[in-house]
């Protein structure tokens, strides 16, 4: 059982978009697993053996236990009936409070579908009389992280203050040496991702944060929580 269950369309992609937040959960004492859809491949410099270990590397540093890969191909997600029955499989069997999931737009066609084949298997898992495996299970909230693919400036619900575990992150995606190793016109992924980090930090005066969006309305109990 999870209490909080990331979707990721391909490795790297949990690690990117909410490394950190991944780190305050855990030191939270939540339990947090991921879901690749995807093995990733094929890419320039990788293969399926090096993604693993990359992977099982990043989840060694972020305290990740659970970890699995769909399968599905990567370049290629859609959503169709097969797949969103064996991801609505997969949130009956850990039975999660909250899911993420990529931002609903993106430059990249694997995400958005993604998205897409999580919002409904989402309703489905909650699903009776049907032949999917486990109980039926409601995940009550939705939340979207934000990836690099899109050059657009991100209009979160709210930001996350990742200050204490912002090294954690950058430690993690580093893992994944044969996407984010090689360098770009003078600048890395991992200082856009220490700049952003900043950015966010910034907007909620705090020295590093992540952002997410919600399509639904955010519950509170109190204002003491907030960031002032």
């Amino acid at each position: 059982m999870l209490d909080v269950l990331i979707i990721a369309p391909h490795p790297d992609d949990a690690e990117i978009g909410m490394g950190g937040s991944i780190a305050l959960l855990k030191a939270e004492g939540q339990r947090v697993g991921i879901l690749e859809l995807t093995d990733g491949e094929p890419t320039p410099l990788g293969s399926r053996e090096i993604r693993q270990r990359e992977a099982e590397a990043a989840s060694r540093v972020l305290g990740i236990e659970w970890r699995r890969c769909l399968g599905l191909p990567n370049r290629s997600v859609q959503h169709t009936l097969d797949a969103r029955h064996a991801v609505a499989g997969v949130i009956r069997e850990v039975r999660p409070k909250m899911i993420f999931v990529p931002y609903w737009v993106d430059a990249h066609p694997d995400h958005v579908a993604a998205t897409q084949l999580v919002e409904a298997a989402r309703f489905w898992a909650k699903l009776t009389k049907t032949d999917m495996p486990g109980e039926p299970h409601w995940v009550r909230h939705i939340y979207y992280y934000f990836s690099l693919h899109l050059r657009a400036p991100e209009q979160p619900s709210f930001v996350l203050d990742i200050s204490n575990h912002i090294e954690t992150k950058i430690q993690a995606v580093k893992c994944f040496d044969s996407q984010v190793g090689q360098r770009r016109e003078g600048t890395s992924i991992l200082d856009d991702l220490r700049t952003r980090a900043r950015y966010w930090g910034w907007t909620i005066g705090s020295s590093y944060g992540e952002p997410f969006a919600s399509r639904e309305p955010i519950g509170l109990t109190g204002l003491s929580s907030l960031i002032v």
